[in-house]
């Protein structure tokens, strides 16, 4: 069974990989073959049968209980966010038949209309972190950040922007982690293949996060920028669900009121920006970038 067929098997024993002995409070005695718990392991400190936890990893029961995971979870050290996932990937619903072509993505003109307001650089995401739509000073801020762009892409593939984001490598941990969080269950959607088959292939550095099965949302955290112009720059990073989407967001960069950084932004929002280019749907790109590096 492929890996795309078993998001529930695949995800529990990329996290059990993760789990030393110690961590699950069993002794760990000589050279083992593989990292982290045994199957075995897990299944007795869980309370359930070993066959019956080779089933679930293997794929061969979908549908099992919450208190079985909630068991299996404690033992797998799983976090909030971690829980929620794990209990996502076994929902009992009807699957979806597959889409053969990308869902178009189009930003509701509500959304449209807020972003073209907001005198801070701004821009809305889709699911996958496509930019969707952009304003002049977001555009400013990095090239990156201009409609049918990629910000996954971007961070693994792209120089220019990883010399941008000092902190970049942090970065792709936690679009990494939301990825996993954003895309669920929902392993299928041609767009989701396309972009992770993509980075998979041209970066040794995606597939190694990806194999994590980290589960992370992204929060309001400062990010710190190297700006050719600016020099450093550190600014508020808000996301903001627009309602009546399937995962669009509004992202927001700020700067502390009378702060350097303020005044940065400031400078930049006077420096005569490129005009404002019409909305359209986001196209994935076709051609990849090699992977810098480092």
């Amino acid at each position: 069974m492929s890996e795309k067929s078993n998001a529930l098997g695949t995800f529990l024993s990329a996290r059990r990989a993760l789990v030393t002995p110690r961590q699950a409070g069993i002794p760990d005695n000589g050279v083992r073959r593989v990292p982290g718990l045994r199957r075995e392991e897990v299944a007795m400190l869980a309370g359930i049968s070993a066959d019956y936890y080779l089933r679930l990893e293997r794929g061969r029961d979908r549908n099992p209980s919450p208190q079985v995971l909630t068991s299996i979870g404690r033992v797998l050290c799983l976090n909030d966010e971690h829980m929620a996932h794990l209990l996502s990937l076994a929902v009992d619903a009807p699957r979806k038949h597959r889409r053969i072509r990308p869902r178009e993505e189009t930003v509701p003109n509500g959304a449209l209309g807020l972003l073209n307001s907001l005198v801070q650089p701004a821009f809305i995401e889709g699911r996958y972190f496509d930019i969707l739509a952009t304003n002049n000073l977001a555009r400013a801020l990095s090239p990156g950040l201009d409609v049918g762009g990629n910000q996954l892409r971007d961070f693994f593939l792209d120089p220019a922007q990883q010399t941008l984001y000092p902190e970049w490598e942090a970065m792709t941990e936690c679009f990494v982690a939301n990825l996993h969080q954003a895309v669920g269950a929902d392993i299928e959607d041609p767009r989701f293949i396309e972009l992770t088959g993509e980075l998979s292939l041209a970066s040794v550095t995606f597939r190694q996060l990806w194999a994590r099965h980290e589960v992370r949302a992204q929060y309001g955290t400062p990010i710190r920028f190297n700006h050719p112009e600016l020099g450093e720059l550190v600014l508020n990073r808000e996301r903001l669900a627009i309602s009546g989407t399937d995962g669009q967001w509004l992202v927001i960069y700020h700067a502390d009121a009378g702060s350097p950084d303020a005044e940065k932004l400031s400078i930049l929002a006077s420096a005569g920006l490129p005009t404002r280019q019409p909305q359209r749907r986001f196209q994935p790109h076709e051609t990849p970038r090699s992977e810098n590096h480092r």
